[in-house]
């Protein structure tokens, strides 16, 4: 038999991870974001609009980091799993990743986010407070979607098309920028919170 190889090419790569020191700094964090949700009035319109049921401070606090001393202390307990995440990606040595962007987001039962992606960021990322049985995944597509057109589907490949990654409280999630995701229709009765943000060079 001639000789042959095969070899897989161009991978994304997903990192999820367990924050250490998480309970301590889960209670300072939800207790701020309940704070959010009732006085930001900016956020509240926003989400009515674009956030229906639920509550997400992107489109008016979407800097904690900057202002809340409790989420310049999830900034840190996250940077050692950036500077892994990095490294699998080929970017140690690279210049400084820093959090440019970190919001708070309620979703309430019948809550989604549709697909989208994060612009002009290297590594984005969701970190889980409340996570109550029924909560939505964080779900990604295939990067080639676009691009298969007549190429043929069995149903296996077909399910791969799609990555559903579970929401774990305590858990963090990494991803590059560039990849879309969405979050589905929230099943949970009790609300799922996380805070998102993004890391960029500087």
């Amino acid at each position: 038999m001639p000789s042959m190889s095969i070899q897989t090419v161009f991978p994304s790569i997903i990192y999820r991870s367990r924050v250490t020191g998480a309970r301590t700094l889960n209670s300072k964090l939800i207790n701020e974001i309940n704070h959010l949700e009732i006085e930001d009035g900016a956020g509240q319109r926003w989400s009515e609009e674009r956030y229906p049921g639920g509550y997400t401070s992107y489109g008016s606090l979407h800097r904690l980091h900057e202002i809340s001393p409790t989420f310049q202390a999830l900034d840190l307990a996250l940077r050692p799993h950036i500077k892994a995440y990095a490294k699998s990606l080929g970017l140690s040595g690279a210049r400084k990743l820093d959090m440019t962007d970190c919001w708070a987001n309620v979703m309430r039962k019948g809550v989604h986010h549709g697909w989208h992606l994060h612009p002009q960021a290297v590594i984005s990322g969701t970190y889980y407070l409340k996570t109550p049985r029924g909560a939505a995944p964080l779900k990604f597509e295939d990067p080639r979607l676009d691009r298969l057109m007549a190429a043929p589907l069995s149903p296996s490949r077909q399910r791969a098309l799609w990555l559903e990654v579970p929401a774990r409280e305590s858990w963090v999630v990494l991803f590059e920028s560039w990849m879309r995701h969405e979050v589905p229709i929230n099943q949970s009765t009790s609300p799922r919170v996380s805070v998102s943000f993004n890391y960029s060079f500087f």
